[in-house]
């Protein structure tokens, strides 16, 4: 896909499942309680197969010299038409938190939805007290839009969100 400073995107593959899963497994108190990656061998298969529809993109964001995965954005809910748009969802591996890999794949995800995909809207549903994942957003040129009360089952619990939300500019004609 697209490269940035230190970053660049590609898509998931089965081969990844070692590494997927090994840095997932090592990053599991970081996403606690704020997302449920893929743990084992056959939630990681329905996760690929699931990247395989029009409407999911899953991305790994990898180190450009060594490869290493650190971390994944999946852009989800993808409606084209006279809608266009889709929700994030991202998560970083423990090993590289507080790096701003994040930040760059993030800013690489923006561009590529924007400017080949063609979106004009991307959003990112965070849970009030993600204090960290908001202020990412933020950094990334987002705005609080509302509040999702009891919007997704996560942790064995309805929680609320925030809408947090970034349009691209665009002539309508051009869309």
């Amino acid at each position: 896909m697209t490269d940035c400073n230190r970053v660049h995107l590609r898509n998931i593959s089965r081969q990844d499942r070692r590494e997927f899963l090994s840095l997932m497994q090592k990053s599991r108190h970081l996403h606690d309680p704020w997302i449920t990656p893929p743990l084992t061998p056959a939630i990681f298969d329905r996760y690929v197969a699931r990247a395989q529809s029009d409407d999911h993109e899953s991305l790994l964001i990898c180190l450009n010299g060594t490869q290493a995965i650190v971390g994944v954005v999946n852009i989800n809910n993808i409606v084209r038409g006279s809608f266009l748009s889709a929700s994030l969802g991202y998560y970083i591996g423990a090993p590289y938190a507080g790096m701003g890999y994040m930040h760059e794949g993030l800013e690489i995800v923006k561009q590529t939805a924007f400017e080949e995909s063609g979106l004009h809207r991307l959003e990112a549903n965070i849970q009030p007290a993600n204090t960290r994942s908001i202020r990412l957003v933020k950094q990334c040129g987002f705005h609080k839009e509302g509040v999702s009360k009891d919007f997704l089952f996560i942790a064995g619990a309805w929680r609320d969100h925030e809408r947090w939300v970034i349009i691209h500019q665009r002539d309508a004609m051009s869309g």
